[in-house]
């Protein structure tokens, strides 16, 4: 009975099963790698993309407009620079903002990152880019509560998604914050400032938590700015005078009153996220030199082409590394070419002609690489998620792997390809094989 083609190769595979499953597993590790880096790439754009919400400005005190909007979005290090509440309603009557809101950081609760700001952070801005406030019909999504409400008065606390999940925590819960994090604890410790503390004084109850957004601002705690002011000014007052007890907002002063940040957009039409104006505006605001401005969107479209050439030198680098699998098919191949001239001879008396023979071996190459694709694709899915669960848990940005189907066909079909052309040589040597030579008796 004729074998057929299919179990011709899957026969000579499982006869050398060690070789072939290596050349497999070192296939699917390139293209694991290449996949993972293609998907992390796009998929940490759009979560960057994510986390800057609506916001057409940041303004800060901080030393470079993106400095500004890894502090002041992504919570990478509380600002050091703060603005003044003056300050403040002086950019407020500078030009028509559809928002300005004020916000505040470097207080912290177990680890996580709290942002003080007003009321108009959970009904004007949004983590949604295209939520647009003054338009009733936005098809973008404002803040969504999963339980409770938003603050409404000093001493409430929101939680964001993920803070919530980390730490247990549930409605009507009563917390103290710490005065501090856990960066301006490493910088006091070489500046010999303060030492971050927690607050026992003043209990925060917490009345909300919000829905996973995707954005950097699921891992943070939000309260109102009155409050943050009020602990903040009872540091003061007891280095003033160690017999204080308590403070309340009528012992504020001017100097207490600091935000660290502004989110800002300009007041655009229905149905448009944009505003002819904010080329002006920036101009006006950016020859102040008391504040920075930053365009977050710019700003993280700048970043990411500053990372590109690395993403480009990854890239290569998991190219090369397919490259290497093809050479170790051929390799194998080539190899088993050695004690198979035997068997090549068999086939070639059995009726398989010369070209039957070349295309056996070209496609038991293709095969490899099918099978090392299919296992790298597996490999990807595995390698994005971790890598996404390293970035969440180091740096609380939210990445959801995705893996473009164009681009995941083009890796997948290029390594069957490499594959094949790998198998060319290997292929070429059963062409040539000598019937007569091999059919001889052995010994």
């Amino acid at each position: 009975m004729a074998l057929s083609d299919t179990t011709i190769i899957r026969r000579s595979m499982s006869s050398r099963m060690f070789s072939t499953v290596t050349t497999v597993l070192t296939v699917a590790v390139a293209v694991a790698l290449m996949l993972t880096l293609l998907s992390m790439r796009d998929s940490g754009r759009r979560a960057f993309e994510r986390g800057t919400g609506n916001m057409h400005l940041l303004i800060s005190g901080d030393a470079s407009p993106l400095v500004s909007v890894l502090n002041g979005i992504f919570y990478a290090d509380p600002p050091a620079r703060p603005i003044d509440e003056a300050k403040f309603n002086e950019l407020r009557n500078a030009f028509p903002a559809s928002f300005l809101i004020p916000t505040q950081q470097g207080d912290s609760y177990l680890g996580l990152p709290v942002l003080a700001t007003a009321p108009e952070f959970f009904t004007r801005f949004s983590p949604d880019p295209t939520f647009n406030p003054d338009d009733p019909g936005t098809a973008g999504e404002p803040w969504s509560f999963a339980d409770g409400r938003a603050f409404e008065k000093p001493f409430e606390v929101v939680f964001g998604a993920r803070a919530a999940d980390e730490t247990g925590i549930r409605i009507d819960d009563v917390i103290n914050l710490t005065h501090g994090t856990d960066l301006s604890r490493k910088a006091a410790n070489r500046a010999g400032a303060f030492e971050p503390h927690v607050h026992d004084e003043y209990e925060y109850r917490v009345v909300g938590i919000l829905e996973p957004t995707g954005s950097a601002h699921d891992r943070a705690v939000f309260s109102d700015l009155t409050s943050s002011w009020i602990i903040h000014a009872h540091d003061r007052r007891v280095l003033e005078d160690s017999s204080v007890s308590i403070t309340t907002e009528a012992d504020l002063l001017p100097q207490d009153r600091l935000i660290t940040g502004i989110y800002g957009r300009v007041a655009t039409r229905p149905g448009s996220s944009v505003s002819a104006l904010i080329p002006a505006i920036l101009s006006q605001l950016r020859s102040d030199p008391t504040i920075t401005v930053a365009q977050p969107k710019e700003e993280i479209d700048s970043l990411f082409g500053i990372v590109s050439n690395i993403d480009q030198i990854l890239i290569a680098m998991a190219a090369a590394v397919l490259v290497s699998s093809g050479i170790a098919i051929m390799l194998a191949l080539y190899n088993s070419m050695e004690q198979r001239r035997r068997q090549v001879a068999v086939l070639r008396v059995l009726g398989c002609s010369q070209g039957r023979i070349f295309g056996l071996v070209i496609t038991e190459s293709a095969f490899i690489g099918l099978f090392g694709a299919i296992a790298g694709l597996a490999g990807a899915f595995v390698g994005a998620t971790a890598v996404a669960g390293a970035l969440k848990a180091r740096v609380g940005l939210v990445v959801d792997p995705v893996f473009d189907p164009r681009t995941t066909l083009l890796v997948l079909l290029g390594t069957v390809l490499v594959a094949a052309t790998a198998g060319l040589i290997p292929a070429l040597i059963a062409y040539r094989t000598p019937v007569a030579k091999n059919l001889r008796p052995i010994g």
